[in-house]
């Protein structure tokens, strides 16, 4: 399969980024903070994806669906805040293959957007710290529109925003929700077999294409 876009969308966490170190280190501090024990990262891995909100929840509850009380989880955001904005690019680091390919695309001519349920205030320092923001002639993030990811809204408005029609747009992510926000955007999905996904594999939702590895992505376009 082969696609002829005229815009791709990139998610950044476990798409382009493996942020899951540094969000981990900031989950423990908050939990030391309020007296509960780590979590070890293997198990946080599994959480992220849908927010830093949702990230924190789950690791109060220690489960992917269970709701905190809204009193714990004032008292614990915070101090995840605190924690994660001072060090969001200590140890996450591009996979590979990332940098070469928005290279690539971006001589093509292809439009390229960046579109990630993390809320702004850690996107934008991330991805200049790790040298791809400049590819991305737009931004949307978790907390830029009413919706996020699985919703269609940030997938569309970034359509419009490049006067790109959804059939002629490509999506780029990792995981169900990426795949259930493109079919909803009428958006064609790429997804990388290494990503997130809450642990389980991402070809359960069949997206249209799953790469190994951003190095293949140039071959699809």
């Amino acid at each position: 399969m082969r696609f002829e876009p005229r815009l791709i969308l990139f998610d950044v966490d476990g798409t382009m980024v493996d942020s899951v170190p540094d969000l981990a280190d900031a989950v423990n501090y908050m939990l030391g903070q309020i007296g509960r024990e780590p979590h070890p990262e293997s198990k946080i891995r599994h959480w992220v994806g849908n927010g830093v909100e949702k990230l924190v929840k789950r690791a109060l509850m220690d489960d992917l669906d269970a709701e905190p009380e809204a009193a714990e989880f004032e008292a614990a955001m915070p101090h995840f805040r605190e924690a994660y904005s001072k060090q969001v690019c200590e140890r996450s680091c591009l996979y590979e293959g990332v940098d070469n390919a928005l290279a690539t695309l971006k001589e093509r001519g292809f439009n390229l957007g960046c579109i990630t349920n993390k809320a702004e205030e850690f996107t934008v320092p991330l991805l200049k710290q790790l040298g791809i923001y400049d590819y991305f002639g737009l931004l949307v993030c978790g907390d830029t529109l009413s919706e996020k990811k699985p919703h269609p809204m940030p997938l569309l408005h970034t359509a419009k925003h490049f006067d790109v029609e959804p059939r002629d747009a490509l999506m780029v992510g990792d995981s169900i929700s990426d795949v259930k926000a493109a079919r909803a955007a009428g958006f064609n999905i790429i997804c990388v077999s290494y990503g997130y996904n809450h642990g389980d594999d991402v070809r359960t939702a069949n997206p249209d294409v799953v790469i190994d590895s951003f190095n293949e992505l140039p071959n699809y376009l």
